[in-house]
């Protein structure tokens, strides 16, 4: 089987599934696709009076703007959806963000889980992922949806950090569900009639037995959505793209064969941002996610986690990031000396609610031992189908 790369950029990785984790390859650019795109985005410059515009500066990358028809984001069915004001007696259709572009995984991730009603406006927040954090600030969308972690590939590092960035957005829901890699190609294009399938890199791992059982020509792409989108404007019919489901929808593709991927067991996880808590709906089971360094480093993790057992509270997740206000901490060793030890942000996922008696106490307790405790959001999980 042989191995190419495609030249297709975009540094939103999310396209893809939900995870990053894969150790990089370096790329050596081949222009098949983009050979039939005959420099149709060539001539596009950005003026400085539109970069802060989220809507005109995803126009200006070709990201064109999709109007979803969702009733609302990650909350329980049956609630109305929140009131962002009326305008000529009408409210006004909530605005979410989501990282990557139209017809990518996270774009699914919306309009999978929330079909029902035209009242919320969602677009991709921009080229780079922390367009997300900034479209929110700005005031320019409602909310955000950026993915979190796979469950083969582990956490998204580089959105855990963003949320440590941005002490004003927080976490107001979480979304899992199941990946499904389909392979698209154009409108009565037959197996036969390939001679390439490409994908983002973590989504051809996915695949990767499926593929060597075709035989075909295997290209790497920076954004499968965006690769699906070329394949259909510019109707080229020896390639087919592994991407999602919406992608086929949104670019009049044809899906060859859904589940391509190898394993069962894949799912996304992705979180819905705010600025400020979402609504909380009675009989919702809820978790609350905290960031805290520790004055003793690493070797007072478990005196942290016992806060949280010790009062009843299972904690369910635990990550860590490299503490960038204090990198490195200098330890004394038994018998003299000191010896350099990497810092860390810990980040773990505790059932119940942040207003929850229990889990307000271990928080302050948290603090007893800790350099700096924050809360990330306090949410709920609503898996889909």
């Amino acid at each position: 089987m042989a191995i190419g790369t495609l030249s297709h950029t975009s540094p939103v990785a999310a396209s893809g599934s939900a995870a990053g984790s894969r150790k990089p390859r370096t790329i050596y650019v081949r222009a098949n696709l983009k050979q039939h795109r005959k420099g149709k985005e060539a001539n596009c410059p950005l003026s400085s009076s539109t970069m802060h515009t989220a809507e005109v500066l995803a126009s200006r990358l070709g990201l064109d703007i999709a109007v979803a028809e969702l009733e609302r984001l990650f909350s329980q069915p049956g609630a109305d959806p929140p009131d962002y004001g009326l305008n000529g007696g009408h409210r006004r259709p909530i605005r979410v963000a989501y990282q990557g572009v139209r017809g990518s995984y996270c774009h699914e991730a919306a309009t999978t889980s929330f079909p029902s009603a035209a009242a919320v406006e969602a677009f991709p927040s921009g080229f780079w992922m922390e367009d997300a954090f900034s479209t929110l600030e700005s005031g320019s969308a409602d909310r955000a949806i950026i993915p979190a972690e796979n469950s083969l590939d582990g956490p998204i590092d580089r959105n855990l950090d963003l949320l440590l960035r941005h002490p004003a957005i927080r976490i107001t829901g979480e979304l899992v569900v199941p990946v499904n890699h389909c392979l698209l190609a154009a409108p009565g294009v037959e197996i036969s009639d390939l001679r390439r399938i490409v994908s983002h890199r973590q989504a051809l791992g996915h695949c990767e037995r499926r593929l060597q059982s075709l035989d075909l020509e295997v290209e790497e792409v920076d954004d499968a959505a965006e690769a699906a989108r070329a394949v259909a404007e510019d109707r080229i019919r020896d390639t087919a793209v592994i991407g999602s489901r919406i992608a086929a929808k949104e670019f009049g593709l044809r899906i060859m064969e859904q589940s391509f991927h190898d394993e069962g067991g894949n799912y996304n996880r992705f979180l819905q941002l705010g600025v400020g808590d979402g609504p909380i709906h009675c009989g919702e089971k809820r978790k609350t996610t905290v960031a805290f360094s520790l004055e003793k480093g690493v070797s007072g993790l478990f005196r942290a986690l016992w806060v949280f057992e010790s009062r009843g509270i299972r904690v369910t997740k635990v990550d860590h990031r490299p503490n960038r206000a204090n990198p490195v901490r200098l330890v004394s060793r038994d018998g003299g000396g000191e010896v350099a030890q990497m810092d860390y942000v810990f980040v773990v996922d505790v059932e119940g609610g942040e207003s929850d008696r229990r889990v307000a106490a271990a928080v302050a307790g948290l603090g007893e031992i800790s350099g700096f405790v924050r809360v990330l959001g306090s949410y709920a999980c609503t898996c889909g189908a």
